[in-house]
């Protein structure tokens, strides 16, 4: 079927009104009609090819909530009419150890990302910022009724990228967490953070962002630009969530990590990182990166979000802004993540 979307034709060029086709729906899929489309940083990384050649003309978008419109025939677990969602991929092999293991996101033949990847069939995915999308129901997940569904959209990226390496290092009472970045990815992890019962820091560039951050979730907030933050925080925290997508000082964050602590990257910067070894071998510290999550720790997130009420800060706009949003994504002038209507694709 052919559908309305918006594409950018090659590396740095604006996003336009295009038709895409989407393939017919087969027995295992679903098809979407699109309500809402979340505006992720990774999405204009790949329009500006930050992370090198892209399979342009591309769509970008992969925080996507809609309403199932068609299921195929084989398909059980989704009906007509319940709200869905999709994150960061589509597809996987489903017989390597990590897609057994519920870690479709590291499948070892690579997982299909919903935008700028090789489909099943060969053509490319193309994502979001459209009114209609076919995926394997298999990758399709459910999204609660206590969740806006504006809100919810930026949750199939930012909010299981941020819970997943809170779970896996345990964020919960008695634990000090401290989220670096108080941006799309940074300010759900507050809330996810908060939610889980850990004592939360922000740790910003500076203090401008202090009274969100506490409203957030937060019990402390601390300015990075500030040499005496480091000194004061020597050894504080059990976990710390890094969500900028620019470099930092790493030696010096890995300083505030208490014995056996661990600093996650989330953030994906274009740059390279780097760090002394004694950063980690002083304190037995673990500097890690994660990558959103499974589809079964996804739909966990989800649920554990409609239960606790979270869903990201957002700020709705008609599709032909969408230029104008990245523009302010890049400018930091968003509190705190754009979701496309994409009603007004239609």
């Amino acid at each position: 079927m052919r559908v309305t979307a918006y594409a950018t034709p090659a590396a740095g060029r604006p996003l336009a009104p295009t038709t895409i086709e989407r393939r017919d729906v087969g027995p295992d899929d679903v098809l979407i009609a699109i309500e809402y489309a979340g505006i992720c940083h990774s999405d204009i990384h790949t329009v500006n090819g930050d992370w090198g050649p892209q399979p342009f003309p591309v769509v970008p978008g992969h925080e996507i909530v809609g309403v199932v419109a068609e299921v195929g025939a084989d398909v059980t677990t989704h009906r007509v009419g319940d709200r869905v969602g999709v994150g960061c991929m589509v597809d996987s092999c489903g017989e390597c150890a990590n897609c057994r293991n519920g870690d479709e996101q590291y499948c070892l033949a690579g997982m299909v990302p919903t935008y700028a990847g090789t489909d099943r069939d060969g053509t490319t995915t193309q994502g979001g910022y459209s009114t209609h999308v076919v995926v394997d129901a298999g990758f399709v997940l459910r999204v609660p009724d206590g969740i806006d569904p504006a809100a919810a959209a930026p949750l199939l990226c930012a909010g299981i990228t941020t819970y997943s390496p809170l779970r896996r290092w345990g964020a919960g009472p008695g634990r000090r967490v401290a989220v670096v970045g108080l941006g799309g990815l940074g300010h759900v992890a507050v809330k996810l953070a908060a939610a889980m019962g850990a004592e939360v820091t922000v740790l910003s560039q500076s203090l401008k962002k202090q009274e969100d951050g506490l409203r957030l979730g937060a019990t402390h907030y601390a300015a990075t630009s500030d040499p005496d933050t480091f000194a004061r925080l020597a050894g504080r925290f059990d976990l710390i969530v890094n969500t900028v997508s620019a470099p930092i000082d790493l030696d010096a964050h890995l300083s505030l990590l208490a014995v056996d602590g661990a600093l996650v990257n989330v953030g994906a910067p274009a740059e390279p990182l780097s760090l002394h070894a004694m950063s980690l071998i002083g304190g037995r510290r673990t500097y890690a990166g994660s990558m959103i999550g499974g589809i079964a720790e996804t739909q966990e997130m989800l649920d554990f979000c409609g239960e606790h009420g979270i869903g990201a800060e957002v700020e709705v706009i008609p599709a032909e802004r969408v230029n104008e949003a990245y523009e302010r994504v890049l400018a930091s002038d968003v509190r705190y993540r754009f979701v496309i209507d994409t009603a007004t694709l239609r």
